[in-house]
């Protein structure tokens, strides 16, 4: 679920810059959840689309690519404004992220 390989090259095996990369997505991606969960409540495609995008980048960074793939259909439901379907991928979004983020804090701890 967690590939660190991409941040092991970028940060060149330095667990110092590598703990600062996690925590950083360990501290936006919840509250990016939390602001989607709210879009979703307030039915604010838009916006949940663009949150969504916005966290693309972060979980490819951290190697959860499966989440990635989510978030990316996410904007795609949003866009074809296919909306029977979000909250099924919300929820499974969201699952993943727990899920890593989960993940994470156990590979921080071991550092």
């Amino acid at each position: 679920m967690v590939d660190l390989t991409f941040l092991k090259k970028f940060t060149k095996d330095d667990t110092v810059k590598m703990k600062r990369y996690i925590s950083l997505y360990l501290d936006v991606a919840p509250k990016t959840f939390a602001e989607m969960q709210r879009n979703f409540d307030n039915k604010d495609w838009d916006q949940l689309r663009i949150n969504a995008h916005s966290l693309k980048p972060q979980a490819d960074f951290m190697g959860i690519s499966n989440l990635k793939e989510e978030l990316n259909k996410i904007e795609e439901a949003v866009k074809m404004n296919n909306l029977k379907d979000i909250e099924k991928l919300f929820n499974s979004a969201f699952l993943l992220s727990s899920n890593s983020e989960n993940t994470l804090k156990e590979i921080l701890e071991q550092f």
